[in-house]
């Protein structure tokens, strides 16, 4: 595609005319030099004066753009570490802004020139175009990546399920998100579906409730069996109470009667690092402590009676 800009730019038809043009004008300037020198030689002195003044004001111009980018990327830079933008998000935006400032600049100064730059801002136009179709989709992770470091649902470390994966964050990148499974597996997620999908953060809270079913047999005394989890629950330090801000009391409760068994609930508040070793603790404790209170577990079964006609 960028083959056939340049061809629509400059053709061989223009190229041609060019030669023609510049024929023209080589043997005009004979003929005026034989038949009058001195004019000559004086209209030439005028020109090269004047274009010599282009060339000292568009080196002032020049020189004047270039201080004023290099003053405006330590502003940026500055209001960045003041903000305390993420890093790779303020790099990206200072690179933008000093790439898009110097090819004004360019642009500016080759106008200064007297160059007509409108076939280069043309061109730079298509390229641009160009350059966006064929890199669409990592366009689209790239933006995905600015919204990502930008509002952070999560950040490194934290433990998170997205499109179908979980696993904790190794490294946000602008255009990835790399993570590492429990098993040690590396993931990596394009950011623009992650930033328009729905993502569950494990770790963005200190604190997170642990929470248990157990179903028993019919005829286990209901209120022993509640007292009996609570007591579970409060003998262990890690389960929190309700004086830490968020957290609640341990909660047992009777939640569901089924066809052969009943459902208690269990519900304890932990701290988001201790959850997975609370939640395999507390299982092993409950198997172990109910049945020593009399309290069996419920299996599907179905209950027969024959009766004689």
């Amino acid at each position: 595609m960028i083959p056939t800009i340049l061809q629509s730019v400059v053709t061989a038809e223009e190229t041609e005319n060019l030669a023609d043009s510049l024929k023209t004008h080589g043997g005009r300037l004979i003929t005026e030099l034989s038949n009058n020198p001195q004019g000559v030689l004086h209209d030439l002195m005028g020109k090269a004066v004047d274009f010599g003044l282009k060339v000292l004001g568009a080196l002032v111009i020049y020189i004047v753009g270039a201080w004023l980018i290099r003053r405006i990327k330590k502003v940026l830079h500055k209001l960045f570490e003041k903000k305390k933008t993420e890093k790779t998000v303020a790099s990206f935006v200072i690179s933008l802004v000093t790439l898009i400032l110097t090819v004004l600049l360019i642009v500016i100064t080759v106008s200064t020139l007297g160059i007509n730059t409108t076939s280069f801002a043309a061109l730079l136009a298509a390229v641009g175009v160009a350059l966006g179709m064929a890199l669409s989709g990592t366009v689209q992770n790239f933006a995905g990546g600015i919204i990502i470091l930008i509002f952070k649902p999560f950040k490194a470390g934290d433990y998170i399920e997205a499109q179908g994966f979980g696993g904790f964050v190794k490294e946000v990148n602008i255009l990835n998100t790399r993570l590492i499974t429990r098993d040690n597996k590396e993931i990596v997620l394009a950011n623009g579906t992650l930033a328009n999908g729905n993502v569950t953060n494990f770790s963005n809270h200190p604190i997170r409730r642990v929470d248990r079913s157990i179903n028993v047999a019919y005829g286990t005394d209901a209120q022993e069996c509640i007292d009996t989890l609570v007591a579970i629950m409060k003998e262990d330090p890690r389960i929190l109470d309700s004086s830490t801000k968020g957290a609640d009391d341990p909660f047992a409760g009777l939640d569901v009667q089924n066809g052969s068994d009943i459902t208690f609930v269990v519900r304890a508040w932990v701290k988001t690092e201790d959850y997975w070793s609370v939640y395999f603790d507390l299982n092993q404790r409950m198997y172990t402590e109910l049945p020593k209170k009399g309290i069996h577990f419920a299996y599907p079964h179905v209950d027969v009676k024959i009766r004689e006609s």
